[in-house]
């Protein structure tokens, strides 16, 4: 895959190369039913457009339920009320697909673990044994979700939760060996009431802060399909009984004890939001521009079946990155990406040599 230029060898050193647009901090290469494409098709999309990728599937399997749906065969968690489950091989998978790469196109990856159960406190076990199993490879756990939207509902057995130790533990876990952590929860419930506070905020703040050590990415700004931006009552001013999204998220930014949680922004569902209107689009700017090593950009894109699919997400987000400056819009798309998972690359090879069977 010629023509890519950036720096993908576990050094810290931001990459100043321009050669390519972005790197994506978050793909999805499988689907609910654990299909898509194969990685050398994914490269051929990438092209020269994309330095680097994380790389991981899908933690739940949607279950084909004959009872629920007959004959039609499910492949989306919205099209069946059949339960989701989780599907651990996906960690098997996503290995041996990397594995099949050539040294120089290894670089160009960080695969995620993401089968695991965030409720079950052999999770931090499952980690571990992935790692070992399969040393070299992973530079990361996630996307893993605890609440989503549709989602959490549907998953067999006890529901996740913030306060779960279970969840504790995986990322005190992440911490001890390095691993980079990208985290979906909502921020709130569907169709809150503005002036609201968001119901799961506290308890997400309150994990995050008592893993210090971890390199935690949450994913969407907490954002979700019908979870929608925080809206302050219009009777009041903003303030922090009557927040909004962007004070939230600011709130979090200059928060001393927060200053190892990062903000992805991928997602066409989170983009919308973006670009929905000139304001919302001049506040996005305005804080990115403000905090420009906490923002990462990631597709979100689920097994693309043709280079449109994949890169409709980042033209979406064509007026942000015109608007931004250029040092902001440098370290969205690029240089917070390397940064963190050069420095994940580093540690995680390093535990696994001092650990290794």
């Amino acid at each position: 895959m010629g023509g890519y230029t950036g720096n993908a060898q576990g050094s810290n050193k931001n990459t100043t190369s321009t050669t390519y647009d972005f790197n994506d901090s978050h793909f999805h290469l499988t689907n609910y039913i654990q299909e898509g494409i194969t990685v050398q098709d994914y490269l051929k999309i990438m092209g020269n457009r994309v330095g680097r990728s994380t790389l991981f599937g899908i933690p739940l399997q949607q279950m084909w339920s004959y009872q629920n749906s007959g004959d039609y065969a499910p492949s989306y968690y919205l099209q069946s009320d059949a339960p989701l489950y989780y599907y651990s091989f996906t960690d098997a998978y996503i290995a041996s697909a990397y594995n099949s790469l050539s040294a120089a196109d290894k670089q160009r990856f960080d695969p995620m673990i993401t089968g695991f159960n965030p409720a079950d406190m052999y999770a931090k076990a499952h980690i571990k044994r992935v790692l070992l199993t399969f040393p070299g490879v992973f530079s990361g756990i996630g996307e893993f979700s605890i609440h989503k939207e549709f989602v959490s509902s549907k998953v067999a057995g006890e529901v996740a939760s913030l306060t779960n130790p279970a969840i504790d533990s995986v990322l005190e876990f992440a911490g001890e060996v390095g691993l980079a952590v990208i985290f979906h929860n909502d921020m709130d419930m569907p169709f809150a009431k503005a002036g609201a506070e968001p119901v799961y905020l506290e308890q997400m703040k309150a994990l995050l802060k008592r893993h210090p050590k971890t390199t935690i990415i949450w994913a969407h700004v907490g954002l979700g399909r019908i979870v929608h931006p925080v809206q302050q009552s219009a009777s009041e001013p903003v303030n922090e009984h009557n927040p909004n999204q962007l004070k939230i998220v600011e709130d979090m930014l200059t928060d001393p004890a927060l200053k190892h949680v990062y903000f992805d922004i991928s997602w066409d569902e989170v983009a919308k939001y973006v670009v929905g209107s000139a304001q919302a689009l001049q506040n996005t700017i305005t804080i990115i521009n403000r905090y420009p090593d906490r923002f990462l950009f990631g597709t979100d894109v689920v097994a693309p079946k043709n280079p449109e699919m994949y890169y409709a997400v980042y033209n979406m987000y064509a007026p942000l990155w015109k608007a931004l400056t250029p040092e902001a819009s440098e370290k969205v798309r690029k240089g917070n990406y390397e940064r963190i998972f050069n420095e994940a690359r580093q540690k995680v090879r390093s535990w696994e040599k001092k650990n290794r069977m």
